[in-house]
């Protein structure tokens, strides 16, 4: 493995593949390092002038803050965002679809509405806060052995949050509060569903099925705290009504069904260095075959491809689709500055350790996980993602609410890769972990799920990577467990984007 990696001809900085000692010299650049440069960084592969645009994967990812010497560290001390022109082309890189000659298929659970789950809960959803407590003990009735005579049955979930209430019964805010919670009553991966308000909140459950066309049926139970009498009667009410929906749920058998059933949400957290060289492109290259077969790959975190976007409006089918990520680009920019802050608040303060300086060259290693399939659609978030191929969902960057948002939309798979050791898991949908790199995949063995390290350390390609994460894919969808769900995770982690103030 070499000590550096140069990921574009025209570069300005090299990677470094592990920690280098001052004096040593540079693969294919003049002069030698001037001081340490921790593995995952970026040392100057030529003199840049103060003022300069810098550039990895031949795109810029900030600019010099003062003269640097080929051989320096560039990071925060000498690298800095500035806003600058890009140009969106649309539809330039536009390709011409392929398919496989074979179809591949996976095995699903196919409900009677032709919808296909790659997972079988039934689910205890709340409407608001002050009916959490009630729903997570329903839910915990059946731990343990409860469900040995449902062997079809994953499990019974709850889905609560802390909000429903302290906010106008009308707008924007509760508007996208009831398009999370109805995507989560629809999911194919949930048998069937319970949902529990406490009975004078904002967020009335009648409001929210009627808002959402949404009516009470053999797989819907509604109810509320106060029409029940009170907590112990409802969670009594609550289990009775579980063990009504268990048999049915239970009586579902997988099947052989196109791989085109499979709808992927696209993650990366604690991301460093090396996630846009080795598990976002190989990502990437998992979801061009998924898009080949026929599948959906959701991009999303709208402030995690800002910089970058440039790259996805070269490939949109057409220029309205391009205008519309453009459009929600500019929504961020509106937003953040009403706000009080900016686009590059990110990176994290974990990005910057692992190497990572301006958002620019964090959305360039994220947009990488997008492959390089068309883009067929932009969405709002939690709306349902109603095409196939690559699309794009705006939401926050923030892991839990971003990928809170795709399971509303229909994504029956997460993806999720990272450098720092993200834990994570997304009922009723299973999160794989890919890490970015050998020595943490190593540390954190039981949490990550395939090691895209191997691509740095010389045994895969980022293409034979691709074709393995590809393969865990259709497993996972076929009902193989992940390591979040071998801990148990993905209950607390559903986080609906809240908007505005809480009164």
């Amino acid at each position: 493995m070499p000590l550096a990696l140069r990921l574009g001809p025209d570069d300005d900085v090299l990677i470094a593949t592990r920690d280098i000692a001052p004096g040593s010299a540079l693969p294919g650049a003049p002069g030698v390092v001037a001081a340490s440069i921790p593995a995952g960084h970026k040392v100057a592969a030529r003199d840049i002038p103060a003022n300069a645009p810098v550039r990895r994967y031949n795109q810029v990812i900030g600019f010099a803050t003062r003269d640097i010497r080929a051989g320096e560290h560039v990071h925060l001390h000498n690298l800095a965002m500035r806003d600058f022109e890009r140009d969106y082309a649309f539809c330039a890189d536009l390709r011409a679809d392929s398919r496989p000659d074979a179809a591949l298929t996976f095995n699903g659970i196919v409900r009677p509405d032709g919808r296909v789950a790659t997972r079988n809960y039934i689910g205890v959803i709340s409407s608001v806060n002050c009916s959490a407590t009630v729903c997570r003990q329903i839910a915990d009735a059946f731990r343990g052995d409860a469900l040995s005579a449902y062997p079809n049955v994953d499990g019974v979930v709850s889905i609560t949050h802390k909000a429903g209430c302290g906010m106008a019964s009308q707008g924007e805010a509760i508007d996208l509060l009831r398009r999370v919670t109805a995507g989560y009553l629809r999911h194919p991966n949930f048998a069937a569903v319970l949902f529990i308000g406490l009975g004078c909140e904002s967020n009335q459950v009648s409001a929210l099925l009627g808002a959402e066309s949404l009516v009470e049926s053999d797989r819907l139970r509604a109810m509320t705290i106060q029409e029940t009498g009170g907590t112990r009667s409802t969670i009594q009410r609550g289990i009775e009504l579980v063990r009504e929906l268990l048999p049915a749920a239970n009586a579902v058998q997988r099947e052989p069904v196109p791989v085109s059933h499979i709808t992927v949400g696209l993650q990366c957290g604690g991301s460093d260095g090396y996630s846009g060289i080795t598990a976002n492109p190989a990502l990437g290259a998992a979801m061009d075959l998924l898009v080949a077969h026929g599948g959906t790959a959701i991009l999303s975190e709208t402030p995690e491809i800002y910089g970058a976007e440039h790259l996805l409006t070269r490939r949109a089918v057409s220029r309205e689709v391009g205008e519309k990520l453009v459009g929600r680009i500019r929504w961020w920019e509106g937003y953040t500055s009403r706000l009080g802050g900016e686009m590059n608040n990110n990176p994290s303060p974990g990005n910057k350790a692992g190497g990572l300086t301006t958002i620019l060259e964090k959305s360039l290693g994220a947009v990488a996980k997008a492959g390089t399939s068309n883009l067929a659609d932009v969405f709002e978030y939690a709306q349902p993602v109603t095409s196939h191929g690559l699309v794009f969902m705006d939401t926050p960057g923030y892991d839990p609410v971003s990928a809170t948002g795709q399971v509303a939309g229909g994504a029956n798979v997460i993806c999720f890769t990272t450098g720092r050791g993200s834990v994570y898991g997304c009922k009723p949908s299973p999160s794989l972990k890919l890490a970015t790199n050998s020595a943490m995949y190593r540390r954190m063995t039981e949490d990550m799920d395939i090691n895209c390290g191997a691509i740095l350390d010389g045994e895969l390609t980022v293409q034979q990577a691709g074709e393995q994460i590809f393969r865990r894919i259709v497993e996972v969808a076929s009902g193989a467990r992940t390591k979040s769900e071998e801990h148990g995770m993905g209950e607390d982690e559903f986080a609906p984007w809240i908007l505005g103030p809480t009164m």
